[in-house]
This record gives C-alpha cells, sequence and structure tokens, in this order.
C-alpha cells in the first residue's frame, strides 16, 4: 500500500490541501492520503511537531509522512526526507519533523535538491505543492531515497525543556493544546499514573490527579494520564486552555501528596 500522510497549518477554507492532494494523485494515482491534521496553529512549528510525532506511530511502517508548518518557506531553509527504518519524513528542514524522529533509527537524510521530482514552475510560497507533495508521490512510485538530493549529516531539532523531579514534585510544561480545551504537557504518564498528586497552575492547586475526566465534577480541573502518553490538564465538561490561561510553555506543577 502507498500511503501518505499530511500534517499541516493550511487549514480547509483555502485551496492548499486540496491541491497537494491532487498533485500526489497526479503521480501516484494509488496513494492513500491520510489527513492528520490541517489545523496546526499559523506557523506554530512546535504544534506541528508534536501532531506528527503523536499519530504516526499508529501507520502502517513504510508510510511517507509529509508535514508542513512552514514560516520561512521561499528562504535559505533546507528541505529535507529523513528514512528510518519505520517510516519516510518529508517536510521543511525547522524542526517540524524532529519530534516524530526522537529514539529512531535514521538510515538517512537528504535534501531535496533534485528539481526532477519537483512541480516546475517552483513558487516562492507553496512549496507544499510544488516540492514536498510531489517528491512523496515519487517516493511512493518508487523513486530511490539517494535521488532527492546530496546527504545532510543532521537536522533541525526543536530546543527542549525536559520535565523535572525534585522531591515529592514534578515541574513541566505545556506542549500542546487540543480542540477541547486540553494542554498537554511534558509530564510522561509513567512518572504519575500510580500517584496521588494535585496540579498546580502559577503556585495555586487547581484540581486533582484522576484516571479520567468525569472523575471530578463538572466544571471542575482535574489532571489526567493522557492517550498521548503524556499528562492532561483539563475541565470535565469545560476547556482548561480558556479558563487558565494555558499555551505552549505555560509551566505546570504536579505535587504529590500523601495517601
Amino acid at each position: 500500500m502507498q500511503l501518505i500522510t499530511l500534517t499541516t497549518d493550511f487549514g480547509l477554507r483555502d485551496w492548499f490541501v486540496g491541491t497537494m492532494k491532487g498533485v500526489i494523485h497526479r503521480i501516484a494515482p494509488r496513494a492513500v492520503i491520510v489527513d492528520i491534521t490541517h489545523e496546526i496553529p499559523p506557523g506554530d512549528i512546535r504544534s506541528g511537531a508534536f501532531a506528527l510525532a503523536a499519530a504516526w506511530r499508529f501507520f502502517p511502517t513504510g508510510s511517507v509522512h509529509v508535514a508542513i508548518v512552514d514560516p520561512g518557506v521561499g528562504s535559505a531553509r533546507a528541505a529535507i526526507a529523513v528514512r528510518t527504518a519505520r517510516g519516510t519524513f518529508v517536510g521543511p528542514d525547522n524542526g517540524v519533523l524532529s519530534s516524530a524522529l526522537v529514539g529512531e533509527s535514521i538510515l538517512g537524510i537528504r535534501r531535496l535538491t533534485n528539481e526532477r521530482f519537483f512541480l516546475t514552475p517552483l513558487s516562492h510560497t507553496f512549496h507544499g505543492r510544488d516540492v514536498f507533495a510531489p517528491v512523496a508521490a515519487h517516493l511512493c512510485r518508487g523513486a530511490r531515497f539517494d535521488t532527492l538530493g546530496p546527504e545532510a549529516e543532521d537536522f533541525v531539532r526543536l530546543p527542549q525543556a525536559p520535565p523535572r523531579r525534585c522531591g515529592g514534585t514534578i515541574q513541566g510544561r505545556v506542549l500542546y493544546v487540543d480542540r477541547f480545551g486540553n494542554a498537554i504537557t511534558n509530564i510522561p504518564n509513567a512518572w504519575i499514573e500510580s500517584a496521588r498528586a494535585g496540579i498546580f497552575l502559577r503556585g495555586k492547586r487547581i484540581g486533582p490527579l484522576a484516571s479520567f475526566y468525569q472523575a471530578v465534577p463538572r466544571g471542575r480541573a482535574v489532571g489526567v494520564p493522557g492517550s498521548t502518553g503524556f499528562l492532561e490538564v483539563a475541565v470535565n465538561g469545560g476547556n482548561a486552555a480558556k479558563r487558565f490561561g494555558l499555551k505552549p510553555g505555560t509551566a505546570v506543577r504536579v505535587r504529590l501528596e500523601p495517601r
């Protein structure tokens, strides 16, 4: 099966996503295209990186994953493809691919310079259509990875601020806010799943740690071990991000409490 996933900040109002799919199908008519999301906030590379990392492992081995959150389109930033043991990743070299590649066995990195795989004329503002979509389609058609362009030694990695544990306190940060207003942090579920704990924002306890959203009354805040493998800050029946002003980078503290 020729499977391509798409993760972008393009939204669905305009013609951008549909045009990319048309390009792919013109080159690789049998390709199956799956939308991970097109609702990444415009230019939010970190959120795009998190969404790709949260989803790609659930696809068949050998899939091609295209991620485009590209405020530097048309600039000197590189376009790359990264091949791993489980899939190939295509996108701008600005960090949007990096979270998905953590812990993966990297088999090769290529800069996308071979214009034989691009659309012409090449625009300066829509590389999703003219570079990344056709490259992904050609890979599905069997193009050799080493023909995409010259080797690169590495790819851009987003700076990381890992969570910290000190005694009975865990300090982390929000990585992503989903459409329900749940704030997904960088605190691993494994650190908190067997604990009794309180969730703190800006020095104030806002709620307990529980195993599911409705473990607290409607309208109350709660910390939940999330499906992505990380702690979520949520409000049962509400929007935690709006209530507490949460966004990527907001500090979150978990304090272990006696049973």
